[in-house]
């Protein structure tokens, strides 16, 4: 039964994959429009199920009257047929309605189903969206420290819902990251799994296929003990399992062999149940990891009295900018130095729904430039959608690329087009700089700078010198929704964390007045916990600020 379970979605996927969007799982504003394709199948079916019962109904109809009839019919037949009338109802019976029921029977009601499947295959998502989301779950679970049980019963920071990972879902989860060598999390899902099916949860997939996976998974960990103990329960259940045995007797050998090499005797594995932390988390190429994912939790923020004493909240009038006169913006300082402000009530909630309007259709996966090649691709570092508006595209991006001048007093006439950006299941943009770094920049010596990093990003060719407007000199970035948890914008070299309000903006320089880029301001889009967020985010780039932003008397001012 297991089989066939299986192998359905996988033909149904080389149906469909052909004319899949693709990465529905990096946008949440395009994977809702799944929902309600959902619920019109369910409609559907339902329909479909309803043509099957009235087909049924008829034919039992048919089953009983005919009953009844041949039971008089075959208790004398001579004399039955000896009445004209029932001669001729014979005749005419088998002659047509006999056809009739045949008709009946070999009709299908299932034809608009599967024609309303057909139209909306197109848009299904596949499989490349199906393991996306498996690894944004573990990417959540890796940055808000969430064991698999919270995850598997719903039970997120300030959230619990019905919505359940069922044992067949947790040992996908397993296998997915199994699929891809990834050790660490196929035994935290399959240990779920295990755990969930031992407490008499029903499932499809058996308790020897999980321990085959999880057995294998502890030992890629290094944990000889726990491996050969799981082997072991799974030789109770299948003794004649292909590979259980083999297994065993290399698992004991190689326990054997490292014993005497470290002159030890054997120790019984654990008898706690594998978790979050029973082992380490391999290192990846992120060297700040753990300090961003602090950050992402609300952890390790380096503000203090000293510097929120350095912080205050003003009246902008854009230097009496007469659109900002009689209405000023509402500033914040959101950090001293660098310099990062927050500016209150900068779009308003139809604004928002407008460039939401003109976005979604033109959503397409978020793109980074690789530092060796400066072609754009895609990366599993940055996991949203993104579209690009212009002025021309209506009069609210017009307006809105106005009032950006107007505050910043920088010129958007070489900036960037608006980028309007949502993030899917688990949507991040892991720690990166926006401005180009060159190799002439200077090996820069201000608090906070990494020169290391520096030296790592030192050979990426000039991003925008086919632009002609020099580099991105400020980040505009637009909060056009709130996030129930998750989502904050992180700067991990000075330890600050800035959270998604709805409406506001955030604004800081990239480059000094020098036109050196500031490495302090590397930051990081935190992944999505819960919620859908949308930002948009405008990049000024350095050509046409001499006069607005003229250089200062240091490198570093």
């Amino acid at each position: 039964m297991r089989k066939v379970l299986f192998f359905m979605p996988i033909i149904l996927l080389a149906c469909c994959c052909w004319t899949s969007q693709g990465e529905i799982f990096t946008s949440i504003g395009q994977m809702t429009d799944l929902v309600y394709t959902e619920k019109e199948l369910v409609q559907s079916l339902k329909e479909y199920i309803k043509a099957e019962e009235s087909k049924l109904a008829a034919i039992k109809s048919w089953a009983s009257k005919l009953d009844a009839l041949t039971r008089v019919s075959t208790s004398d037949p001579e004399g039955y047929l000896a009445h004209p009338v029932n001669a001729y109802k014979l005749m005419k019976r088998l002659n047509s309605e006999w056809s009739e029921l045949e008709t009946l029977v070999l009709q299908n009601p299932s034809d608009g189903f599967i024609s309303n499947m057909s139209i909306h295959r197109q848009y299904f998502p596949d499989e490349e969206d199906a393991t996306g989301a498996a690894k944004a779950l573990m990417r959540l679970q890796d940055t808000y420290q969430l064991d698999s049980e919270a995850f598997s019963r719903g039970k997120l920071p300030g959230l619990h819902t019905n919505a359940l990972l069922t044992v067949d879902d947790c040992f996908d989860m397993g296998k997915t990251a199994y699929n891809d060598a990834d050790y660490y999390h196929a035994v935290l899902w399959l240990q779920q799994s295990l755990k969930q099916l031992d407490a008499g949860e029903e499932a499809v997939i058996s308790k020897a296929d999980i321990l085959d996976y999880l057995s294998y998974s502890v030992y890629q960990m290094g944990d000889l003990p726990r491996a050969i103990e799981l082997t072991r329960r799974l030789v109770a259940i299948d003794p004649k399992h292909d590979r259980a045995g083999g297994n065993l007797r290399y698992f004991e050998r190689l326990l054997t062999k490292q014993l005497n090499e470290m002159n030890q005797t054997y120790q019984p594995p654990s008898e706690e149940p594998i978790q979050l932390g029973t082992y380490s988390r391999p290192k990846d190429h992120l060297p700040e990891r753990e300090t961003y994912e602090a950050l992402c939790r609300g952890e390790g923020l380096q503000m203090n009295e000293a510097r929120r004493s350095r912080l205050f909240c003003r009246y902008q009038d854009g230097k009496r900018n007469p659109r900002l006169l009689l209405k000023p913006m509402k500033e914040e300082d959101e950090w001293d130095s660098p310099h990062i402000v927050r500016y209150l009530e900068v779009l308003s909630h139809e604004e928002i729904e407008k460039i939401k309007e003109l976005a979604k259709p033109r959503l397409a996966r978020a793109t980074v430039r690789d530092p060796k090649t400066g072609v754009l691709t895609t990366a599993n570092y940055r996991v949203s959608k993104s579209a690009w508006l212009e002025a021309e595209d209506d009069v609210v991006i017009q307006r809105v690329n106005q009032r950006i001048e107007d505050i910043t007093g920088l010129t958007v006439d070489t900036a960037e087009l608006l980028q309007v950006a949502n993030y899917g299941v688990g949507g991040q943009y892991e720690p990166h700089f926006d401005f180009s770094r060159r190799p002439f920049d200077s090996n820069l010596k201000v608090d906070g700078n990494r020169l290391a990093t520096f030296l790592n990003y030192k050979d990426e060719p000039d991003a925008f010198k086919r632009l002609g407007t020099g580099n991105r000199v400020a980040t505009f970035l637009n909060y056009m929704s709130d996030v129930a948890a998750g989502g904050a914008t992180v700067f991990p070299d000075f330890g600050a964390a800035i959270w998604p309000r709805k409406g506001t903006a955030v604004f800081w320089y990239n480059l000094f007045r020098s036109g050196e880029g500031d490495y302090r301001t590397r930051h990081a889009a935190c992944p999505v916990l819960v919620g859908s967020k949308w930002v948009s985010n405008k990049w000024i780039h350095e050509r046409g600020q001499e006069f607005r932003r003229p250089c200062g008397l240091t490198e570093v001012d």
